[in-house]
């Protein structure tokens, strides 16, 4: 892990900041996921961050999750100790991840575990990993994804409704249209003009 000096002033706030983001009890939950799924005994009594990243720090761990999750997706797994092996672990498991469905921005980047400079992230992207997996017939954790509601109304129905003032908008009672045309012009444009 690179040295990296602790900071002072807004570096400091920043770090301090998302180390109190990390939830232990969320770390707990999502080591007893992986170990349902995995079936590796991932919990170990140094409920952290930094026992986090040491225990998932070389990636092989999070490689064979994927590969429960979506055989095949990492081909190769790395036993190496060397650190660009370890890295390249964890990278091959973020592009799996990414290739199941799992959105390029709730994952994690590499260095995020490596040098445990954002465990609180790290575990939110495995939980966006079990929110898909739950998704697709999985082991449930976390919450589940939600699913389109598409809704088809008539036109009676759309004619019916242009004329109600959406709460949104707040109440019409005592109100005139002055100060109507102060500022810029409000332009709206339909979608696919």
């Amino acid at each position: 892990m690179a040295s990296r000096p602790t900071g002072y002033g807004m570096t400091a706030e920043l770090a301090e900041k998302k180390a109190s983001k990390y939830d232990p009890n969320l770390d707990n939950e999502i080591r007893d996921w992986i170990s349902r799924c995995t079936g590796i005994d991932v919990k170990n009594s140094d409920l952290s961050s930094v026992g986090f990243q040491e225990t998932f720090k070389d990636g092989t761990i999070l490689c064979t999750l994927i590969n429960v999750i979506n055989p095949g997706s990492v081909r190769k797994i790395n036993e190496s100790k060397m650190a660009f092996k370890q890295m390249e672990n964890i990278d091959n498991f973020l592009d799996a991840c990414e290739r199941y469905g799992v959105l390029k921005k709730d994952l994690f980047q590499t260095v995020d575990l490596f040098e445990a400079q954002n465990i609180p992230q790290v575990i939110n992207g495995l939980q966006a990993l079990a929110t898909k997996y739950q998704r697709n017939g999985g082991i449930a954790f976390g919450p589940k994804e939600s699913t389109q509601d598409s809704r088809e109304f008539t036109e009676e129905q759309l004619q019916a409704g242009s004329g109600a003032i959406g709460m949104q908008m707040g109440s019409n009672r005592g109100t005139d249209l002055g100060g109507d045309d102060f500022g810029k012009e409000r332009i709206i444009k339909k979608q696919g003009r």
